[in-house]
């Protein structure tokens, strides 16, 4: 069900016009924007970012092993998908491989950045519905079989608020698809120059969910195989007091490497094992029916 975020009515039509109270969401750039004041800028990220992932997400070992773990979890776990929504699309990245994963389901996206949107088409042109929100409002209710946030949670100082909106855009027994950093002793200017307000310890996003009425059907870390090396890395951009998202950037033959790494991480999950540390977390939960 569409939600007026005015009166909080749920019999809004297609046009997003309540009837109720005549509220409708602006358009901006050809985009139903339902947070204004977030549209442009705000403290929980940097849009210049955006040009820079749209040039490296394809080349990168990192956001192809979190990319495949991805679509394996909403295969494994939700493989009768259909509709969902993406929260913080970003540049489009991860929602093209779950369209072209999920062919006949309903998509939709949000950014709180129009910026990112603009993006976000170019990859995906009409296929995936795109609007402008604040994930702690979302103009939904009883709406999705599965939501997800990827890498997301972290830049929003209250990500309990956030977790209980999801619950309630979820159709009963729906389902939700999170992926986090992990480990405050990781935290650098990695974190700062991305407007992270956390990384999340081993417990901290489970219990999170649980408070916000889910149940955690599966959690595993990911890029462990790797932890080391990042652990150095962040090492290194504190010591040296500053971070670019470029600094990411590996040789081609050392990209292919790390890849082969991860995919041996990757298969080992698909044989059962869950990794208890590594850069980042995926976590997957349910709704009660």
């Amino acid at each position: 069900m569409r939600r007026c975020l005015q009166c909080d009515s749920t019999a809004v039509p297609e046009d997003w016009t309540c009837p109720a109270c005549g509220f409708a969401p602006k358009l901006v750039d050809g985009f139903r924007c339902f947070a204004p004041d977030l549209a442009a800028g705000n403290r929980d990220y940097d849009p210049k970012h955006f040009e820079v992932l749209m040039n490296f997400e394809e080349g990168s070992f990192w956001f192809s092993a979190r990319n495949r773990l991805i679509l394996w979890a909403l295969s494994r776990f939700f493989p009768d998908t259909r509709s969902l929504m993406e929260i913080g699309v970003g540049t489009g990245f991860v929602m093209r491989g779950v369209r072209d994963a999920l062919p006949g389901a309903r998509l939709s996206a949000s950014d709180a950045y129009v910026e990112g949107l603009r993006f976000a088409g170019q990859r995906l042109g009409d296929s995936v519905n795109l609007l402008q929100m604040d994930a702690r409002r979302i103009p939904f209710r009883g709406e999705f079989d599965v939501i997800g946030l990827f890498d997301v949670l972290e830049h929003i100082e209250d990500d309990r608020a956030v977790l209980k909106e999801l619950g309630k855009a979820l159709k009963p027994g729906g389902g939700l698809i999170l992926t986090v950093p992990q480990h405050m002793f990781l935290w650098g200017p990695f974190d700062e120059a991305g407007f992270h307000k956390r990384r999340y310890g081993t417990r901290e996003l489970e219990e999170k969910a649980r408070a916000a009425g889910f149940e955690v059907i599966f959690k595993t870390s990911f890029i462990s195989l790797l932890l080391p090396l990042l652990y150095l890395s962040r090492l290194r951009s504190r010591r040296a007091g500053k971070y670019e998202l470029a600094d990411e950037q590996v040789h081609p033959l050392i990209d292919k490497v790390l890849r082969a790494l991860l995919a041996i991480e990757f298969r080992l999950i698909q044989c059962g094992v869950r990794w208890p540390a590594g850069g980042s977390q995926l976590l997957v939960a349910r709704l009660p029916r």
